[in-house]
């Protein structure tokens, strides 16, 4: 298909990126990418985004109707647009929402073809039971697929890898038998992941692949919880993942163990791919104990050797595996995401805490970002991939976390040192960073938090209580006065910068933060009214 020219635009949907696993960025992506390619559709969609710069933040139905149908209908292009593993974005519709805007707009541009693929979850389903999408669709389902015919994929497969790493490392005449082969292939149940896992798992350089194949054969073919209406996938990953796992990690041992979790949490739980080198920042560990930890899991993960490269799940089974309980029958390995998510967030505003200060960027007094040269370098410079994420999802990681009072008064400390010194500091960063219009999300993510927590910490831990009723009415005063204005909530600048020596008039609708360790000027449409920080009041001008 892209041989062929015919492939106009694609997006891949994966729940490892934020970006990726958002359904309001497919159409506006495969809009640049048609763009790309067609000149006329280019020549329609360009005027569109300059005279509604806002239709990307619209509904998904009017962004399909005034990005894609619009002009595809009318420079009549004929192409192939693909959307793939549907299933990984966020979507809380019962039937797909992207599946139900497509079935509006499908039959005004029949010169053009989707082919979107996804497990068949509930709302997969539901969506292409659509009665407008149904008459239009041709479903292929895979596990329908003659299995005898997947089966031998499968063994060719093996067989040629297994060759391949008998040829590397010699000695291995006759290996595998063909016995052990089609029990690799019964063990496989028609998923060729499974065949990929267990060639990663064999092809391990510090030991011999005849034992590392015993060890895997001689682990029970099914799972504790078989015959309880789980998956057949779910049964035949799980006695594969617990036996690298044991492999990897050897017996017991009370003071790798908690750390095993920890990282694995961080690795299945975090809003974007973290690096081996920021995951230890966030859990306070050395990036040198880090990554021979995940090094032991390379048949499970994505890895690369340089260690701010981030890393990935090899399948999405393998979270799923850590997650469930019922599944992940040993507790070593078992990851709790309550408690995991609170260990994130701790990390992320502990990290905030140590490293925004004033004027990160080294403006010029009275400059904007519009005036800054080399902004984009300057940015690159002083935010790592570590800081970027400790100042963008860190709310994400706080609406999951664990609400017991041990880890609540470790948040809540986080978060008040946070409010209290780094506030304005973290919105700057947004500002840069083109991300302002999470500022909002986070700060109502917060003030939820400290409304649950700060009564029934009261008792045991009333200074924390102090702190969180205090920081509750920051949040509110502040949250309460962002004006989500096109103008504010879609802006990218910073705020505007003063020499708190220097006298400077001000613009209409600002007035300057006399802080001493803070010279900012506020934009009032965008920030707050009546907002104290460090103690000196801001009032509207």
């Amino acid at each position: 298909m892209f041989a062929d020219g015919q492939l106009g635009a694609s997006f891949f949907c994966s729940r490892d990126f934020e970006d990726r696993s958002n359904l309001h960025f497919i159409f506006p992506t495969l809009a640049v990418q048609l763009a790309r390619k067609y000149p006329d559709f280019r020549s329609i969609l360009v005027p569109l985004a300059q005279s509604d710069p806002g239709v990307a933040y619209e509904s998904l139905y009017h962004q399909m109707d005034k990005l894609i149908v619009d002009p595809l209908r009318e420079c009549a292009i004929s192409t192939v647009i693909i959307i793939d593993a549907l299933d990984e974005c966020k979507d809380d519709e019962p039937a797909s929402a992207i599946l139900s805007v497509l079935g509006q707009f499908v039959s005004e541009i029949p010169e053009v073809k989707f082919f979107l693929t996804g497990r068949p979850e509930s709302r997969i389903r539901e969506g292409f039971r659509l009665p407008l999408l149904a008459k239009a669709t041709d479903i292929l389902i895979l596990h329908r697929v003659e299995p005898g015919l997947v089966n031998n994929d499968i063994r060719w497969f093996l067989k040629c890898s297994f060759l391949e790493i008998a040829y590397h490392r010699g000695g291995l005449g006759g290996w595998p038998t063909e016995g052990q082969l089609d029990l690799l292939c019964e063990r496989a149940g028609g998923l060729f992941i499974y065949a990929v896992a267990t060639v990663k798992f064999i092809d391990n350089r510090n030991d011999n692949p005849r034992k590392r194949l015993d060890l895997l054969l001689q682990s029970p073919g099914d799972s504790a919880h078989e015959g309880k209406a789980k998956l057949k996938m779910n049964t035949t990953f799980d006695s594969l993942y617990m036996t690298i796992l044991q492999e990897a990690f050897g017996d017991d041992d009370p003071w790798t163990d908690p750390r095993i979790r920890s990282v694995l949490g961080a690795v299945i739980l975090a809003a974007n791919p973290l690096s081996p080198s920021t995951i230890a920042a966030f859990l306070g560990l050395d990036a040198e104990d880090v990554t021979p930890l995940l090094s032991s899991l390379h048949s499970l993960l994505i890895l690369q050797q340089d260690a701010n490269h981030p890393v990935l799940p090899f399948h999405k089974s393998f979270p799923d595996f850590l997650v469930d309980p019922v599944r992940c029958i040993n507790p070593r390995f078992h990851v709790s995401p309550p408690d995991h998510h609170s260990e994130l967030v701790i990390g992320c505003l502990e990290l905030m805490n140590r490293r925004l200060e004033k004027n990160m960027f080294g403006f010029q007094d009275g400059s904007t970002n519009d005036e800054a040269c080399g902004l984009r370098e300057r940015a690159e410079g002083n935010i790592d991939r570590g800081l970027r994420y400790a100042c963008e999802p860190w709310h994400k990681h706080l609406v999951d976390a664990n609400a017991a009072p041990d880890h609540t008064v470790k948040i809540t400390s986080a978060l008040h040192q946070f409010l209290e010194q780094n506030f304005l500091f973290w919105l700057e960063i947004l500002g840069i960073l083109g991300t302002l219009r999470g500022a909002v999300d986070a700060m109502e993510v917060a003030v939820k938090w400290l409304e649950v927590c700060r009564d029934c910490m009261h008792d045991e831990f009333p200074e924390f209580s102090h702190n969180g009723s205090r920081d509750h009415r920051l949040l509110i005063s502040s949250t309460t006065a962002f004006d989500l204005s096109p103008d504010f909530s879609r802006s990218s600048a910073p705020p505007l910068h003063i020499s708190i020596t220097r006298p400077f008039p001000y613009p209409p609708g600002h007035r300057w933060c006399g802080d001493c360790t803070s010279h900012m000027l506020i934009p009032w449409r965008g920030l707050c009214k009546g907002f104290r920080h460090r103690g000196i009041r801001l009032s509207r001008p």
